[in-house]
């Protein structure tokens, strides 16, 4: 009986640590029921998280009220039947056109770091303020201290196929840190190599920081994440080990930015599902 006490509390242990860990990173997604249908005007359903763990449902709900859908057309579609709770938010799309939609949520702007006059640490925007680049000049004093300002900007997406895939919904913004695809992100499958492009504001994003980690991590001793470097073409290659979905996470950061920043950061997130061959 001591023995297996013992032994409950050490996987205990290493349980917390482990969490411990994770909670460092917390990752925030958008995950298909679905990736790829047929049939006449098929719905998905989306989860929307923030996790430890990847598409575990550990830590906070996403907000979706910035997510937004476009279809192969262009047009906007409708969330229905959405829904928030402590861990995740959910919705549905229907397809009622044939291609490949967009899900997506995109934020970004000014960020900044000072110390005030007592030598306490200051931030604007604070968490989970909304605040514009317009707002910046009445926020930060022109006094501050070891002013440190950046411009941000984070994208979280994922895409969905009804028949033949489509490119339309690739087209760039050129504002933050995005992906173009070479190889459809709806036309995966194990043991195949996928090519990605990375752009920032439209330009190629060189050696931006890509980590690939498959879902299930929860269940893994190791995340195996796969670590990869964008070339000068803003390009990267992945040949997907195993099918399932993945979490695909790219990070950037230069000193290009446009006054008053003087740090230009880019973090972008994707949802791919691969298939078996």
């Amino acid at each position: 009986m001591k023995s297996k006490l013992l032994l409950k509390l050490i996987a205990a242990g290493v349980m917390a640590s482990s969490v411990t860990m994770q909670a460092q990173a917390h990752k925030a997604w958008i995950l298909p029921s679905s990736t790829v249908l047929s049939g006449d005007a098929p719905y998905v359903t989306f989860d929307a998280a923030v996790s430890n763990s990847i598409f575990s449902i550990d830590h906070a709900a996403l907000n979706i009220q910035g997510v937004t859908v476009v279809d192969p057309k262009g047009s906007p579609v409708e969330l229905e039947n959405t829904s928030k709770g402590k861990y995740r938010s959910t919705f549905d799309i229907q397809l009622n056109e044939q291609g490949t939609y967009k899900v997506a949520t995109a934020s970004g702007g000014l960020r900044a770091r000072w110390e005030d006059e007592d030598g306490k640490r200051q931030r604007w925007p604070r968490r989970g303020q909304n605040a514009t680049d317009a707002d910046f000049a009445k926020a930060v004093p022109k006094t501050a201290k070891k002013l440190q300002v950046s411009q941000s900007s984070r994208r979280v997406e994922t895409f969905v196929t009804l028949g033949a895939p489509t490119d339309s919904v690739f087209k760039p913004t050129n504002q933050g840190l995005e992906m173009v695809p070479v190889t459809h992100p709806n036309d995966l499958f194990s043991g195949e190599e996928a090519t990605f492009t990375l752009l920032i504001d439209g330009k190629p994003a060189k050696d931006a920081s890509v980590e690939i980690i498959q879902g299930g991590s929860r269940y893994r001793d190791q995340q195996n994440e796969i670590k990869v470097t964008a070339n000068d073409k803003g390009e990267f290659n992945v040949t997907w080990p195993d099918a399932g979905r993945y979490f695909v996470e790219a990070s950037y950061e230069d000193e290009q930015a446009k006054a008053p920043a003087t740090k230009r950061t880019g973090t972008y997130v994707a949802v791919f599902e691969v298939l078996p061959m």
